[in-house]
Formats: structure tokens, sequence, C-alpha cells
């Protein structure tokens, strides 16, 4: 069997010109279509943070949702949607951000980091921040800042896929990256 980075880089697919002219867009449809591979992925984006005491992970919407809670799941940690504007029914705390073709906004429950007994104990939650593309890094520092916010502490970023020529590790100072693959 070919080691997983060479799984899911098969499995990717390239979208020219998505969602904006100019934007190669990587399609990960496929490989959430591979229950086999998405198992096997899912494992590995956990592996570093087993022993590392996550309490919450954040998953950033939507595609974020997707690796996220499997991820809080297999950490034993609680999970909190970074969702856009007005998707979520109680107090949020907002942080805006620009992204490569537009500027957008996140928003997380005011007491989305306060719920897990480990971060109750500690007095912080530590948080793996998941998403599925890091590009530029905008909305991983963004999400970054609004944990800040809530008083969490943000011990990683967590993706599938990274977009090397872009350096969004550029805009993730003092966070730990890790991805998948890095195309």
């Amino acid at each position: 069997m070919l080691p997983l980075a060479d799984r899911v880089l098969a499995t990717l697919r390239d979208v020219p010109d998505f969602p904006a002219p100019g934007v190669l867009f990587k399609d990960i449809t496929p490989v959430l279509a591979d229950p086999l591979l998405m198992r096997d992925v899912i494992a590995r984006m956990a592996d570093p943070w087993i022993r590392a005491g996550v309490t919450h992970v954040v998953g950033v919407e939507s595609r974020g949702f997707l690796f996220g809670m499997p991820l809080a799941l297999a950490l034993g940690a609680a999970f909190a949607p970074a969702r856009k504007p007005g998707k979520l029914p109680w107090r949020a705390t907002a942080e805006s951000y620009a992204l490569e073709y537009r500027t957008d906004t996140l928003e997380m429950h005011e007491d989305a980091l306060g719920e897990h007994p480990a971060a109750r104990e500690a007095g912080v939650a530590r948080v793996l921040i998941v998403d599925d593309v890091l590009a530029t890094g905008g909305t991983a520092a963004a999400t970054g800042r609004l944990v800040e916010r809530l008083g969490g502490s943000v011990l990683a970023v967590s993706v599938l896929v990274e977009i090397g020529f872009l350096d969004g590790r550029g805009r993730l100072p003092g966070y730990d990256v890790d991805a998948v693959v890095t195309v």
C-alpha cells in the first residue's frame, strides 16, 4: 500500500478557477468518499496530539467540521465550531479577516471553551484548530485570535492539505502547524 500522503495526493481533485478566477481549488470531497482513507487520515491527524492534553478541537466552518469532530472523539476532547456570521444560536464573539480572494468573519459561542473538565482543572482550554486546507493562513490566524479572546490557548493548527507556496505558516507564529500533505 502507498504511504498515506501519496494516497491523499492521488485522491485530491484540482478545480481551476474556483471560487474565483486564478484560484486552483483543492477539492477534498474524493478523500471524504473513501472511508478507509478517511480512517487513516483521522488517525494520522490525531497521532501528534494524543498526549498533548488537548481539551478542545475547534473546527473551522465548514470543511474543518468534517475533520474536527472525529479528531475530537479520537482525542477525548470537546468540539467547538467556528462558524460564519449568524449561524450560532447563542451569544457569540466574532473575528474578521482577509482571505486571498475576499474578506470574511468567524464566530464562536462565548462559552465554547469552558465545559471540558480538564480545561476547568487547568484553568485554560488547550485548543487544536482544525481545517481542511491551510492556504495563506488568514482563516487559521483569525480562529487563533478568536480562541485567545475567549480565554483559550492554541496548541496547534492541524490540516489535511497545506499549500506550501502561499506560506500560511508564516502568518501563524507561535503555533505548531501539522499537515498530512503539502502541495
